[in-house]
């Protein structure tokens, strides 16, 4: 079987469901392109934990882990089905000893959010890896090269999270524009860029020697660590296209990475 293509995926606000646009627009292409996938993984920035662990419900429910937005977000599901025999076979892959297994944990809105126009009749079974907190970058990486396996077996992976992720400094009172972006942000989004597409996987996972503009891109990395384990996941002689590549709110960058058949992406 050939090597299933891999996602990373800027998820953005949970809101973004509701304001259809470029982003909901190149997730719904990209879902129509894309091989059908034998069952999907994800890791989210929004599952954490002290050990990297697995889901393994049959039926995940459709977590709305935010506040403050439309009832129309809460009242979303994504009803996709789990997979107990996928998460066996990624905990096997890892090591059943390193990787625990959450029969609790459901779908949370880094996954749901995209997935629904990915692939909108949730009928593709769906398990996510949680990020573990106390590893560095490199350690992300390797578990994302050892991950890699599973694009043969038909497993779509898929890294949800953003490059430049600083809510803090981010303009709510304008949230969608695309002007005006922080200069430490662009030049975030551009030198990550540059070693994405030149391939410097040791800039990107040398978490000890990162910029002061990606710290302030990256202020809390959960959102940042999902990308490492597609490019872990990528190989050498593959092509890495980036998509929808713009940062809007001033400090939120929504660009994604297709690796793969750049054609998916046309």
């Amino acid at each position: 079987m050939n090597r299933h293509p891999i996602l990373f995926v800027s998820h953005g606000a949970p809101d973004v469901l509701l304001k259809p646009g470029a982003t909901v627009r190149l997730w719904e292409t990209l879902g129509d392109r894309l091989p059908r996938p034998r069952a999907i993984l994800v890791v989210s920035a929004h599952w954490a934990a002290r050990e990297p662990t697995v889901s393994t419900t049959a039926t995940p429910e459709t977590i709305h882990d935010f506040g403050g937005f439309p009832q129309a977000l809460f009242d979303a599901q994504y009803p996709a089905p789990g997979s107990p025999e996928v998460a066996a076979e990624i905990r096997a892959l890892l090591g059943e000893a390193e990787v625990a297994a959450d029969l609790g944990w459901g779908l949370d809105h880094g996954t749901w959010s995209v997935l629904c126009h990915l692939f909108p009749d949730a009928d593709i079974p769906v398990v996510q890896l949680s990020l573990n907190a106390d590893l560095n970058a490199h350690e992300h990486f390797a578990l994302g090269r050892k991950l890699a396996a599973l694009r043969e077996q038909g497993i779509l992976i898929v890294g949800s999270g953003n490059i430049v992720h600083n809510l803090r400094l981010m303009d709510w009172r304008h949230p969608d524009t695309t002007e005006g972006a922080y200069d430490w942000a662009q030049t975030a989004r551009k030198l990550v860029n540059h070693w994405l597409q030149s391939g410097n996987d040791a800039a990107l996972t040398n978490d000890n020697a990162y910029p002061e503009e990606l710290r302030l891109a990256a202020p809390t990395p959960e959102h940042w660590w999902p990308l490492l384990y597609v490019i872990g996941a990528k190989s050498d002689d593959e092509t890495l296209t980036l998509l929808t590549d713009v940062i809007v709110g001033k400090s939120l960058s929504m660009t994604s990475v297709l690796v793969g058949d750049e054609r998916l992406a046309a």
